[in-house]
């Protein structure tokens, strides 16, 4: 009788792996419940040898925590939403609609991918300081409108769907956006799960933009505003940590509830180039 594993083999592998990822979480989240002196001590400890809150009860009480996070919800919500909408519809554009220049406008579009964030931010400062949204939340939320990579994904899915079902759509009287909002954009649910995550992760977790164009703290995001916990002299390590877990659970919750989607879509987009 030939014996089996349980499990994919590749398991073993991937496991291990897991693991070692895990492994900093982990650490993160009882070191948030350490006290300064359990945090600072050497050797350093893993496990805590009692719960401790304080730095939770001090990133309460000494930072604008609740305003920042406030905050980068209202600039991811915005960073997602409006890239359902416009990269939706521009992906379509490309896959669909034939106009003149579509080809050279879909590469200098996808191009712009290769620009380092480092060489646009001067001209994108002074730019919105002419239009007076510097040292707002406009200023964190507007570069995250829409992005190339966005309608690249958008695109490469649409791709994928078969012609004949917009056809129907179109023999029973359809327009093309009644087409696209009625026929289209059902089908693309994985494809818009998967990028409203990764819109979601880039704009929740934008450090250098913001950190320029703001400098109010009462409007700081979060990892602006974590940041400043890091000092030349100085590190709130217990408070940092406590930051840390709050801002990282919304991502793993979100991961966790879009992670079908998300992979459906990874396989349904790699059949076509």
């Amino acid at each position: 009788m030939k014996w089996r594993l349980p499990f994919s083999p590749w398991h073993l592998l991937l496991m291990p792996l897991a693991l070692i990822f895990v492994l900093p979480l982990v650490q993160m989240v009882l070191t948030s419940f350490m006290s300064a002196q359990e945090i600072n001590q050497f050797p350093p400890k893993f496990i805590p040898t009692s719960l401790h809150l304080e730095g939770y009860r001090a990133l309460l009480s000494e930072s604008h925590i609740v305003r920042w996070f406030a905050n980068t919800v209202l600039v991811s919500a915005v960073a997602v939403v409006s890239h359902l909408i416009l990269c939706s519809l521009a992906g379509y554009a490309f896959a669909r609609l034939k106009f003149a220049g579509r080809g050279l406008a879909f590469v200098v579009i996808v191009a712009t991918v290769m620009v380092p964030m480092q060489l646009l931010m001067i001209p994108t400062y002074l730019m919105f300081a002419r239009i007076g949204i510097v040292d707002t939340l406009a200023a964190a939320f507007v570069p995250w409108l829409a992005s190339a990579f966005g309608i690249f994904l958008m695109r490469q899915f649409f791709l994928g769907l078969p012609v004949e079902l917009e056809e129907a759509a179109r023999l029973d009287g359809a327009g093309t956006l009644r087409t696209f909002v009625s026929v289209v954009l059902p089908l693309a649910r994985p494809a818009l799960a998967t990028l409203a995550i990764f819109t979601l992760l880039s704009s929740w977790n934008d450090l250098l933009w913001p950190l320029v164009a703001i400098s109010d703290d009462t409007k700081f995001t979060l990892q602006v505003g974590l940041a400043s916990f890091q000092g030349t002299r100085r590190t709130e390590w217990s408070q940092l940590m406590a930051g840390n877990v709050i801002a990282t659970l919304p991502l793993i919750v979100a991961f966790l509830v879009a992670q079908r989607r998300f992979i459906a879509t990874m396989t349904f987009t790699g059949l076509k180039g």
